[in-house]
């Protein structure tokens, strides 16, 4: 018989919890793995390493994050219940963009989905969109709305494929607001869907500002298809427990950050 040593039982246990904290928070500094599991910061280093190594997280500069498959992508239902209070600082202050008279346009996603929650009761914009749950929050009767059409696909219920294209290729975009399922500095902005990577660069084509919208869990992912590099975006709002070196880099790339919450810089 093949016995398991309590230390490793310790071990497999704590990496369990490690790759919980993971899912439910995004990116997490090593400190505060630590101080959750109860273990040295050095012991929290081996056990990253050893998920690394099975390609369960990515390490960053201090932290980690958990490493989803390039392909992945949570459905909008699910999606819209992680880090709610986040999203809704994000987009509150993303919404105190928009010029009046301004034409917005939303790509599909939940972050992008709170910014449109954010800005539906004004009366004084027209809005294009290619997700139809944007399209349903927005409809209060007040507003100008702008479904661009397109082959309906889930897990994010967004609209795409020529139809939606040939729409955004005929109009002009004051303010784009785009979410993303992974931020990296190589990578740029990316999405697990070719159809909605094409999309969202045909959005960014026909907009004067572009500005994308994402919570920390984001930062450091690499998912199949880039859709812009870092510096295509004007603007990049997010929350404060985003990393702050990865924050520091994309302000040099010319990128205006702004960190819901906190004065921009």
């Amino acid at each position: 018989m093949c016995w398991v040593g309590d230390s490793t039982v310790h071990s497999l246990l704590r990496q369990q919890k490690i790759l919980a904290l993971l899912k439910l928070h995004g990116v997490v500094s090593v400190g505060r793995l630590a101080r959750a599991v109860r273990a040295s910061e050095m012991t929290v280093r081996r056990d990253l390493a050893v998920l690394g190594e099975r390609g369960l997280v990515r390490r960053l500069h201090g932290g980690a994050v958990l490493e989803l498959g390039k392909t992945e992508e949570s459905h909008f239902s699910n999606s819209r219940q992680q880090h709610v209070e986040e999203k809704e600082v994000i987009a509150k202050e993303a919404a105190a963009l928009v010029s009046p008279g301004s034409v917005v346009a939303l790509g599909a996603g939940t972050t992008t989905w709170h910014v449109a929650r954010a800005l539906a009761p004004r009366t004084d914009l027209t809005f294009i969109t290619n997700s139809t749950n944007i399209a349903l929050e927005l409809d209060r009767g007040q507003s100008n709305i702008i479904l661009t059409g397109g082959h309906f696909r889930t897990p994010a219920d967004a609209l795409v494929g020529p139809p939606s294209l040939w729409t955004l290729e005929r109009l002009q975009i004051d303010i784009l607001f785009l979410g993303a399922n992974g931020i990296d500095l190589k990578a740029g902005y990316t999405t697990p869907i070719l159809a909605e990577a094409e999309t969202n660069a045909a959005m960014i084509r026909k907009a004067s500002r572009v500005v994308v919208v994402a919570d920390h869990s984001k930062f450091g992912r690499v998912t199949l298809a880039t859709f812009a590099p870092i510096g295509a975006a004007q603007v990049l709002v997010t929350d404060a427990a985003s990393p702050r070196s990865m924050l520091a880099r994309i302000r040099r790339c010319g990128v205006q950050v702004m960190v819901a919450g906190r004065a921009p810089r």
